[in-house]
């Protein structure tokens, strides 16, 4: 039997895009959407979270994503959460097609994001938080898709194994909070785009309304448990970015 095998010529003319924020879910990126997207250089979709690498490829060719973007003399990109936590294969697909992307990546607390995207998800299912029990909100802090999203260390080695470290900017989620003038001039910085002005920062920053969640308390027991989930891994990554992020186990 012969085996026809489908070759891709990557050298070809793409279009391009210039940046990826890829995470993490419930750190800030609808916020950075909101505000990157006010930018004069820049141009992102106006829905956020295209779900392209994710759930369209490789059903839906390449050249599809395409679609999605305006192709003008402006900086383009888009901002999915999903895509911290793709599997190597798709990031160098993804570095084929865009060798010279930068990188976005939020980190927050993956206790408080783990708590987060639950209560998120009780929403979208129409439940009220006396409905659910520490059971299903257990069930769904030990889902595969909680845990991979929540592996903030796992998801820089697999990006930064295909893409160079210095493309890949790492934002602190409390920051965002604390210092949303200096994230973005992080962000302007890392992107090579000019700053944003004082006058800009001041209207954008008063009209921004990105922390809109019901801020439910993490109940105790819910709270321990998350605790034995992840502080080995919140060790192992002060260990791998040689930056102590004890203080989450104990917020």
């Amino acid at each position: 039997m012969q085996h026809i095998i489908e070759l891709i010529d990557y050298s070809q003319e793409f279009f391009m895009l210039h940046f990826l924020g890829i995470g993490a879910q419930k750190a800030g990126t609808t916020w950075l959407h909101e505000m990157l997207s006010q930018h004069p250089q820049l141009i992102l979709p106006a829905a956020k979270e295209l779900h392209y690498w994710d759930k369209q490829f490789p059903t839906s060719p390449v050249q599809a994503y395409s679609n999605f973007f305006q192709h003008t003399d402006c900086y383009e990109g888009e901002i999915t959460p999903a895509y911290a936590s793709l599997p190597i294969t798709t990031i160098q697909v993804i570095y084929q097609h865009f060798p010279e992307l930068r990188l976005i990546y939020s980190l927050r607390n993956p206790i408080q994001r783990a708590w987060s995207a639950a209560c998120m998800f009780l929403t979208k299912s129409q439940m009220e938080l006396e409905e659910a029990s520490d059971q299903w909100f257990l069930d769904h802090f030990y889902s595969k898709g909680s845990r991979l999203r929540g592996d903030y260390e796992t998801c820089i080695r697999n990006w930064t194994s295909v893409y160079p470290k210095q493309n890949l900017l790492l934002l602190d989620y409390d920051l965002i909070k604390s210092e949303p003038s200096t994230v973005l001039s992080l962000c302007c910085q890392h992107l090579g785009i000019k700053h944003f002005t004082d006058q800009q920062l001041k209207r954008m920053l008063l009209d921004s309304k990105v922390f809109a969640g019901k801020g439910y308390e993490l109940r105790p027991t819910l709270k321990q448990a998350l605790i034995h989930l992840y502080t080995p891994q919140i060790q192992s990554l002060s260990r791998y970015l040689d930056k102590d992020f004890s203080h989450w186990i104990h917020e």
